[in-house]
């Protein structure tokens, strides 16, 4: 998940950075093919050049080096409100058929069963960054057919389209899995499987969804990771097993 998330990247790409699976791709991405990514947190560090990985958005790694440090409230209206945003990284506890995402609450939101972390900057990211990539394990209970809470707008939903809401971005383009790539039909929206690891079938993926699945025309099979990005990963990025378990190294 993290070299496909990595991949997604462009050289020159401004990147508003959550911890976590996107951190680790934006740093393997700028180790790789994109050396002139922008790195920009939600803390304030803008064009940050950490020389290990951070561990919050808070750690100092974050400032030393960076190109500015700027206040939260400039880092979203100036930055992000502003257009200036290429890609937005996230995730949530739930990601519907459209890509709506839900980091609020599970269950009613009056009477939840799971009170979750909440928004942060996930809702602003969504709306205006000009695009979104979304990384998240494919499970049905991960991936209902409707979010229980609409934290971060998708690409439809009972509130209409983002062309019909006149939201700026282009939301989510790519939902990054364990298994595959979904991707927004434009006909409609809806998340399809349009790629695919080596190893996977579509079927097997089809019934982790919470809704019946499209597949594309053309399911792209991935190439895997190369060693060298093994490499950084295990050896260079994340030597102590922060993001990448024991398990997986």
């Amino acid at each position: 998940m993290a070299v496909r998330a990595a991949r997604e990247l462009h050289d020159g790409d401004v990147v508003f950075v959550g911890i976590g699976l996107p951190n680790l791709a934006c740093n393997l991405a700028r180790a790789t093919h994109a050396p002139g990514l922008v790195l920009i947190y939600e803390s304030g560090a803008v064009g940050a050049v950490p020389d290990r990985l951070p561990v919050s958005i808070g750690d100092p790694a974050l400032v030393t080096g960076s190109l500015a440090v700027a206040s939260m409230a400039d880092v979203f209206q100036f930055y992000l409100q502003g257009g200036r945003i290429q890609v937005g990284f996230l995730g949530g506890a739930q990601i519907d058929r459209y890509g709506n995402i839900n980091s609020t609450v599970i269950g009613s939101y009056d009477r939840p069963k799971v009170r979750l972390p909440g928004s942060g900057g996930a809702c602003e990211i969504a709306i205006h960054a000009e695009r979104v990539i979304v990384v998240a394990p494919l499970s049905p209970r991960s991936f209902p057919a409707t979010v229980d809470f609409i934290t971060s707008p998708g690409q439809n939903g009972k509130y209409g389209s983002r062309q019909a809401l006149r939201l700026p971005g282009r939301g989510p383009v790519r939902v990054v899995t364990d298994v595959g790539i979904l991707e927004p039909s434009q006909a409609d929206g809806e998340l399809e499987l349009v790629a695919l690891y080596p190893g996977v079938d579509a079927e097997s993926v089809m019934k982790k969804a919470g809704w019946p699945l499209r597949v594309a025309p053309t399911v792209t099979v991935l190439p895997p990771p190369t060693q060298a990005e093994l490499h950084l990963l295990r050896d260079v990025l994340d030597p102590n097993h922060l993001y990448i378990g024991k398990r997986d190294a």
